[in-house]
């Protein structure tokens, strides 16, 4: 009973994980539309929410302590994490979103070729899963015009797939972060994340302030500061240890399809055939991954 309901707790992370992370168009786009640089925008991101969370701990009296070992592993967290952000940023300058959005989506795949060399082998279910995530996510983020292809913009694409599969990883496999807390390890994975950010900015040679101004132009650096980055990762976090890398990556669908809702109701993004074709592909998926784990639990138990 107690490992079923870990279980929940852990797909519903899961879920809420990827559908903040997706809610990143509804803050970032009216910050870019006003002229708020990318370096900035990541900046004020990932420093807000760990003063947000910083706050959080204190008030709850947490220690921040880890031993050296720890910290170690959490700059690693920091810097996959940060650099996952950035090169997804960047690809959008080569190649068009909805292709950035599939192969940044080959993450689940990813995470499950390094969990068998890791000898941790997904069942067959999670392998259909995953090919059919994938698979609804190509057909939703089908552009409708011709695709201009730059190698430059698949390897970066590419590389923030690679970055985020290996956080997942190591968040599920490291001995040494388990008796670190989920709130202590997120807040120094966002800080080590902030300082990649901020000394990028510094010499970028941009106005660091430009754009920066006005009461809606901080509440969309906070909002991008609290659900997609830090909400998301805290509930990463807890997904990751309950249910595993594997599958809390496929859970991951939940963020494309969350960015297209939030185009369509907010941004007045036309929603195509193709669009509700994928996203009922990655909703029968993620059901199916679900209720076949459930099955094969109680199978267990009786």
């Amino acid at each position: 009973m107690m490992k079923r309901a870990s279980s929940v707790m852990g797909y519903a992370a899961g879920i809420i994980t990827g559908v903040t992370y997706g809610l990143n168009p509804l803050f970032a786009k009216p910050l870019m539309q006003a002229g708020v640089p990318v370096d900035t925008m990541l900046s004020f991101r990932y420093l807000l929410a760990v003063a947000i969370l910083g706050m959080w701990l204190l008030f709850r009296h947490e220690s921040f302590r880890v031993n050296a070992a720890q910290f170690v592993r959490l700059c690693i967290l920091g810097v996959l994490f940060g650099f996952s952000s950035l090169l997804l940023f960047l690809s959008y300058n080569y190649i068009p979103a909805g292709l950035a959005t599939t192969i940044v989506f080959l993450y689940p795949v990813l995470v499950a070729i390094i969990m068998v060399f890791l000898k941790v082998y997904p069942t067959w279910q999670v392998w259909l899963s995953i090919v059919l995530t994938f698979i609804g996510v190509l057909v939703l983020s089908r552009p409708s015009g011709g695709v201009s292809f730059s190698v430059a913009g698949l390897l970066l694409a590419g590389g923030s797939a690679l970055a985020y599969a290996m956080y997942l990883v190591i968040v599920n496999r490291s001995r040494r972060l388990r008796t670190v807390s989920n709130h202590v390890l997120t807040f120094y994975a966002l800080l080590i994340g902030s300082l990649l950010f901020v000394i990028r900015s510094l010499f970028s040679g941009e106005d660091f302030m430009q754009g920066v101004g006005g009461w809606y132009c901080w509440m969309n650096l906070v909002g991008l500061a609290v659900f997609p980055t830090l909400v998301s990762l805290l509930t990463l976090a807890v997904a990751t240890r309950l249910i595993g890398a594997t599958r809390t990556s496929v859970l991951g669908v939940f963020e494309p399809v969350t960015a297209i809702a939030v185009g369509s109701l907010f941004f007045g993004e036309s929603l195509t055939l193709n669009v509700i074709v994928g996203i009922c592909i990655t909703l029968f998926a993620v059901t199916f991954m679900v209720l076949s784990d459930k099955k094969r639990s109680a199978d267990k138990s009786s």
